[in-house]
């Protein structure tokens, strides 16, 4: 039979005490931020930026993935809203919804039901008009204004990746990128596609959101290349994957005038 000293059993008590009130710290603070989540009605994890403009600031969540949600002048925008990103049914009621296309980690019905209101406006392309009926579909090239933010359709297509049978994994005149003007700020966000013609060839954005994973859109070099074309000031890459965002960041390391920000949107 072996004996412990007072002292070492002491020293094991005191041991056993801090690590359960370090335990009990941790759990108090993920306590907070469950509370807080549910108080704010969203993901208290997410990540934000603010985005000054000539109408007021524009806030950016980055809910993950291709999901974003824009904050601005008491107005919640809501873009591809998907289920497997964050349960939309705490989130804040949109006042306006977009969805680039039809693919299920980029239209989610469930979602779109769960952060509309009756008077919710859903701009949306003709093949998901498909599944939510009354949505307002805009065409590559379209323009409307919904909530004072202009709205510009852009095409959002493969040229180079496609299927074992040939057809691009985003054929031309399916999706939307789409382009929203917040005050004197202009907000691309591209949906999912390859650096085209026409968006090498945008101008005056101040924000741009491209994608970045194979074999689905571009690789880092593409999305270099459509930087360094039409130039946006701030470059997120979003819809990422395992890609090796820091690939990106040294492209356009030498880059005068393109600010690159990571942020969590894998």
């Amino acid at each position: 039979m072996t004996l412990r000293s007072p002292s070492v059993t002491h020293s094991v008590y005191a041991a056993l005490i801090l690590v359960i009130s370090l335990l009990s710290v941790v759990a108090l603070a993920q306590l907070g931020r469950v509370a807080y989540a549910a108080e704010n009605g969203r993901d208290a994890m997410f990540q934000e930026d603010t985005i000054q403009t000539s109408a007021g600031d524009l806030k950016i969540t980055f809910i993950g993935h291709a999901s974003l949600m824009f904050t601005f002048g008491g107005k919640v925008i809501d873009v591809d809203p998907v289920m497997s990103e964050t349960d939309y049914k705490k989130m804040p009621k949109a006042d306006l919804i977009l969805i680039t296309h039809e693919h299920y980690d980029h239209m989610d019905p469930k979602a779109v039901a769960a952060v509309r209101k009756d008077s919710t406006v859903i701009i949306l392309t003709a093949k998901c008009a498909a599944t939510i009926k009354d949505g307002t579909v805009m065409k590559n090239g379209g323009t409307r204004t919904v909530e004072s933010i202009k709205i510009e359709a852009v095409p959002a297509y493969n040229i180079l990746h496609k299927r074992p049978s040939g057809e691009p994994f985003h054929p031309k005149g399916d999706g939307n990128g789409y382009i929203l003007t917040f005050g004197d700020k202009r907000v691309y966000v591209a949906g999912d596609t390859e650096n085209t013609p026409e968006m090498k060839s945008l101008k005056d954005i101040d924000v741009a959101f491209l994608p970045m994973n194979l074999p689905y859109t571009m690789t880092p070099d593409q999305v270099a290349d459509a930087a360094k074309a039409f130039k946006p000031k701030i470059l997120y890459p979003y819809h990422y994957g395992d890609t090796d965002t820091s690939q990106l960041t040294k492209l356009l390391a030498g880059e005068k005038g393109i600010e690159v920000r990571i942020r969590k949107m894998k």
